[in-house]
């Protein structure tokens, strides 16, 4: 081992579990002996994970990408050697603002003394000297819009409860990060909890509150883990008695139902009971948990807070853009070559986040998904829009909570809209009638369509029953679920066509709209097509009969050759 490592740090965050950080820790404890090994969270370059980090006695930082759990791999890191060595793209660099996730990856996000000598708990101190009164203001004088999806005024919403005269005030974090695509929250829970209490915190002091839920899905174990080891320690040094009150904070498990997202559903969620949405008014911060005045804000808003007091609301909003101020995370996922936790100042483009820091190749990129399964497709052509709330919306897309799935050309539209309402008319609680049933219609007809038995009245229905389950639901899923749909028959009506009037999809993406064939003048009669199809469907002379194939493209992966292909209906042949 190289004399020069002071410290040596390794990304323990879902991702970089998932990668095989595991077994990488066991092997670097192996070989370094006695020395401690610090576990830090994700610092968004998630395609680099397992990523090592070693500290220099000469003050220098070299990060390690791909590091493998074998000894030649951990030999090169302990040596200082230049084999994966990972530099952030000059690109992404110039572009990203790091102010919520500037500690994301740098500390172990158990360590109370690590988050307080990097600056933690100043925007707590900060805040309890000012009078509530002028707390509040500075939130609002900031432009903290929620960044759960929503966009309400964060200093607004705090005015309303704090307000309120009563013996019981309850402050929740939404913590239910449902959208299929999205890890910001789980991130920012993983890699800075205290960061995130230390907002709910200020939120506390400045509202009155008296008790603290935070409403975590269950499927984000190490989450939950880390948050409570960071409330033992807040309440070991008594950082939960603020103006006298001793605040109770409680980590609810939630069980995953995507429309628990909606505040009232959490609510009653959180209560026991089923969860699902009421009339507003009366608004949660009249009558919320168990009828006492509660807020509701979600995990990044909380994030924003502590840097938002250190730094003073003026310098807050010196960044982004007119009605949108800050920066926002953004968890990118799709055709892309970076996927990862991006955090951008609003105000951005999306070229510059899809191109510029998400890799996306611009020949192949067709659109992007923004605000996760309810959310529109954003055209290759108007990627020049800026990121934010009002721009976003005027395109038939919204912010959402901040997840983007980047979409490739060799993508069906129709079929990533019928994708995404598979998903939601899924989720639908059931109590309004027009999401309860008019979901169900909507992704019906778009199975009708991709399966080549769409009619021209299909798309007028669609055009037509989006708007009025949009009009007809009481919550966000119901109000959200139709755009997907909506914006693909906007910016991709001809890929709908194809589909209706000419029976075709253009990408044969479709499997009912494709055959499936191979090239006889470039197959190498390896039988590797043969052995692998499932049903039998290649004859012993190399033919596909397509009436078998099942479209499970099987074969297409295992010729070492890429000669079998799809190609449209019709193309391939057929046994009678």
């Amino acid at each position: 081992m190289n004399d020069k490592i002071k410290k040596i740090k390794i990304g323990m965050a879902s991702c970089g579990i998932a990668a095989g950080a595991d077994d990488v820790m066991a092997l670097l404890k192996e070989k370094t002996g006695n020395m401690a090994i610090t576990e830090v969270g994700c610092f968004g370059h998630c395609y680099c994970e397992p990523v090592v980090e070693i500290e220099t006695t000469d003050g220098e930082s070299i990060i390690y990408s791909h590091v493998a759990a074998n000894e030649k791999s951990i030999a090169n890191v302990l040596a200082l050697g230049e084999e994966g060595r990972f530099e952030v793209n000059p690109k992404r660099k110039a572009k990203e603002l790091l102010k919520v996730t500037r500690l994301a990856g740098v500390i172990d996000p158990t360590s109370y003394e690590e988050y307080l000598d990097n600056g933690g708990y100043v925007g707590l101190k900060k805040a309890l000297a000012m009078s509530t009164e002028k707390l509040i203001d500075e939130v609002k004088k900031s432009g903290l819009r929620g960044r759960g999806g929503g966009g309400f005024p964060t200093g607004m919403k705090w005015g309303f409860l704090a307000a309120k005269k009563t013996e019981q005030k309850i402050l929740i974090c939404n913590a239910d990060e449902g959208d299929p695509g999205a890890f910001m929250d789980r991130s920012l829970m993983e890699s800075v909890p205290h960061q995130v209490l230390e907002g709910m915190l200020i939120a506390a002091y400045a509202t009155g509150s008296t008790r603290i839920f935070i409403y975590c899905r269950a499927e984000y174990p190490l989450a939950i883990k880390h948050l409570n080891i960071a409330i033992e320690q807040i309440k070991e040094h008594k950082l939960n008695i603020i103006d006298g009150r001793d605040i109770d904070i409680f980590v609810k498990e939630g069980a995953g139902a995507f429309v628990c997202g909606e505040e009232t559903a959490l609510i009653h969620s959180l209560e026991g009971q089923r969860g699902t949405p009421r009339f507003r008014p009366p608004f949660p911060t009249d009558s919320g948990w168990k009828g006492y005045p509660t807020m509701i804000n979600n995990v990044e808003t909380f994030g924003n807070i502590p840097y938002l007091i250190a730094e003073g609301a003026e310098s807050y909003a010196s960044v982004g853009s007119e009605g949108s101020k800050g920066t926002k995370l953004f968890a990118l996922a799709g055709d892309l070559d970076n996927p990862g936790l991006v955090e951008v100042p609003m105000g951005i483009s999306l070229r510059e986040i899809v191109f510029d820091i998400g890799g996306a190749n611009p020949e192949t990129t067709k659109a992007v998904q923004t605000g996760g399964p309810s959310g529109g497709c954003i055209p290759v052509e108007l990627f020049d829009s800026l990121v934010d709330y009002d721009s976003l919306k005027a395109l038939g897309a919204i912010m959402g909570s901040g997840g983007m799935i980047i979409i490739g050309k060799n993508r069906c539209m129709v079929e990533t809209a019928r994708y995404f309402l598979d998903f939601t008319h899924r989720e639908s609680c059931g109590k309004c009638t027009f999401c309860r049933v008019g979901t169900k219609r909507m992704f019906e007809t778009l199975e009708r369509i991709t399966a080549g038995d769409g009619v021209p009245e299909d798309l007028d229905f669609l055009a037509e029953m989006g708007p009025k389950v949009i009009k007809g639901s009481l919550c966000g899923l119901g109000q959200t679920a139709p755009n997907p749909v909506l914006a693909t028959l906007r910016y991709y009506r001809h890929e709908y066509e194809a589909h209706v009037n000419n029976k075709q999809c253009d990408v044969l993406s479709c499997d009912n709209l494709v055959d499936v064939n191979i090239d006889q003048d470039k197959c190498i009669k390896c039988k590797l097509c043969i052995k692998n199809c499932p049903v039998d469907a290649v004859s012993d002379d190399f033919v596909i009969d397509n009436n078998k194939c099942t479209r499970c493209n099987t074969c297409i992966e295992v010729c070492p050759k890429n000669t079998i292909f799809r190609v449209k209906k019709g193309e391939g042949f057929s046994s009678e």
